[in-house]
């Protein structure tokens, strides 16, 4: 094996988080890198060539498959179908896979035409399967060890990437969290107390990527970057603050964290004069019931629009997450929901209905209770799936779902921008302190002012436009930011609750037909040829019906079609196959009747 060529999987575009609807603004494939593969490419020896497919910037062909001696893959459950495609061109091709990240290390039993999986943090079991492979002896699955020390952690191949193609850059400064939510798979994963790389190995990462050229948002990936407070402000922040002030503030941070960064008013500062402008909180509902249920006991222990407000007022955007669905939600969680946002003033809500992920104990608890009903697809916002039997009625809990989403990222966006300004109001004059306005950003406003006055939303872009240019002039390029994210929002909701309109009408047809003919199924032997007819007929009203349905569905952005065809074709052959199984309870008259048609 001398060529390795690392591959990506796809990230659907129908998500909140691929961000695909606001890159083409700015001439971007992929809101963020892969760092896991490149962090692997840093492990693997001089002696291998290395080349690195993003399927999210880039397709993957025939001609890379072959120039390698073997093919890892790395992905996330939301991935699979992606991950599938790509395994199989390689079984095809004869092309060895080797397999690792989160959804091959959940799901391994499953995944078929996969040569070899490494799973887990692969820091120390990489080279003992490189070794084996060399040597003829490798096995099928190397299944992780102890928890890797980070204090020696290598940087990552950034110079594998087409960085052009990326919004953002990503590194990672710990992993683990302190918490243990029940329907979090992190600290299951990745232990309860988190391991840091050493201040100075963050250091290199950013001198690396400064090297290469990259000025702007950088993501360090940690599912909670102060699991460990102390480290955190005694180490790493004081030297990112100096980092930045050497080079000129180029690099602007965002991150995830606990809620528990309201209560530490010096971090806060720390991050804010380390450049953080953005931080992802799970928030998840505002009800204490489901907080207690899900284990999120550090949320119970402060207020959380005041927490929020807080973070604001020290010049950070808090962007969050909110469940419904918990067993011990009631029908007002979805109004509770949706005035808790608004009045926090949280631009960026990620909304989505309960999942149960492998390796979590929510999905052992409800696999206990009999409750699985199958496996996630890793959506988890603007899906309006779930895989488990729920407490509150389904169709009540897709509905309340869609009210929220319908109202936060409501049709012209008044809501909306009604939080932007809230935002931009409560960050005042600390926000984004060392933000220069460059001309690559001169351009995109022109194009997305062009490109969004006249859309549905544009009245409401305008005004939320006129207003912060007056009272928020000095920070008027995050007005732009958020102009662009909301068209994004925008996009994918109206396509989803279009999306499952269509589903409604496809169901409430399929249901109509089923039951009809049931009936004639009860009636045919009594007036046997004339039911054939109205049957034929009631067939030929459906095929009718699902071509107008089809008709609107071309209509759907492409990200949303190939799911809602899948699903044409699905009820289609249902209604065949009734109508099938109807015609073989009555052969000879239903041959009849095709031979001698009624005028």
């Amino acid at each position: 094996m001398k060529n390795i060529l690392l591959v990506y999987p796809e990230v659907p575009g129908n998500t909140y988080w691929s961000f695909k609807h606001a890159l083409k603004f700015v001439h971007k494939k992929s809101s963020m890198p892969p760092l896991g593969l490149i962090t692997i490419a840093a492990l693997i020896p001089e002696k291998y060539n290395l080349r690195l497919i993003d399927m999210n910037t880039g397709p993957l062909i025939e001609k890379d498959i072959l120039w390698a001696d073997a093919v890892f893959i790395s992905a996330m459950i939301i991935q699979k179908e992606s991950f599938i495609k790509a395994v199989s061109a390689c079984k095809r091709l004869n092309v060895p896979v080797v397999a690792g990240g989160p959804y091959p290390t959940s799901s391994y039993n499953e995944i078929e035409d996969v040569d070899h999986f490494v799973l887990g943090e692969v820091e120390d079991t990489l080279k003992i399967f490189l070794d084996d492979y060399e040597n003829g002896c490798a096995i099928k699955i190397y299944l992780p060890g102890r928890r890797p020390d980070l204090s020696n952690s290598a940087t990552p191949r950034f110079d594998l990437l087409d960085m052009k193609a990326y919004s953002s850059m990503s590194v990672q400064y710990s992993r683990g969290c302190p918490f243990k939510c029940e329907f979090c798979d992190i600290w299951k994963s990745y232990g309860n107390t988190p391991r840091l790389k050493p201040a100075n190995n963050i250091i290199l990462e950013l001198d690396s990527l400064y090297d290469l050229g990259w000025q702007g948002p950088v993501f360090i990936v940690d599912d909670n970057f102060i699991g460990n407070k102390k480290r955190v402000k005694n180490e790493l922040l004081p030297v990112l603050i100096e980092w930045q002030k050497k080079h000129g503030h180029v690099f602007r941070f965002f991150t995830e964290a606990s809620i528990n960064l309201a209560d530490d008013a010096k971090l806060m500062q720390q991050m804010k004069n380390a450049g953080f402008n953005e931080v992802f909180i799970g928030i998840e509902t505002p009800s204490r019931e489901s907080l207690k249920e899900t284990g999120k006991y550090h949320n119970l222990k402060t207020d959380l629009h005041k927490a929020v407000l807080t973070i604001q007022k020290h010049g950070m955007e808090v962007m969050a997450g909110f469940i419904v669905g918990f067993d011990s939600d009631r029908e007002d969680i979805f109004d509770r929901q949706i005035s808790f946002v608004q009045k926090a003033g949280i631009p960026k809500a990620m909304v989505g209905l309960l999942i149960a992920l492998p390796n979590t104990s929510l999905f052992s608890r409800l696999k206990q209770e009999g409750r699985i009903i199958c496996e996630s697809i890793g959506n988890n916002t603007h899906g309006m799936s779930t895989n488990f039997t729920t407490k509150m009625d389904i169709i009540k809990l897709k509905e309340g779902y869609k009210k929220v989403l319908d109202n936060i990222y409501d049709s012209n966006l008044k809501n909306y921008f009604a939080r932007c300004s809230m935002l931009l109001d409560n960050l005042g004059n600390t926000a984004f302190f060392q933000r220069k306005v460059r001309f690559t950003e001169i351009r995109i406003f022109i194009e997305s002012l062009f490109r969004q006055i006249f859309t549905r939303y544009g009245f409401q872009y305008m005004k939320f436009l006129a207003r912060n240019f007056i009272k928020h002039r000095n920070i008027f390029a995050e007005t732009i930011r958020f102009g662009i994210v909301g068209h994004h929002f925008h996009v994918i909701t109206r396509e989803m609750l279009k999306m499952d309109r269509i589903y409604s009408s496809l169901e409430t047809s399929y249901c109509n037909f089923r039951e009809q003919i049931k009936k004639y199924q009860e009636t045919v032997k009594v007036n046997s040829r004339e039911t054939i007819i109205k049957a034929t007929l009631l067939l030929n009203q459906s095929r009718q019906n699902f071509e107008e349905l089809k008709k609107k569905a071309g209509k759907i952005d492409a990200d949303f079609r190939d799911e809602i065809i899948s699903k044409f074709n699905e009820v289609s052959k249902k209604t065949e196959d009734l109508f099938k199984e109807f015609e073989r309870s009555c052969p000879a008259i239903s041959l009849k009747v095709r031979e001698n048609p009624l005028p």
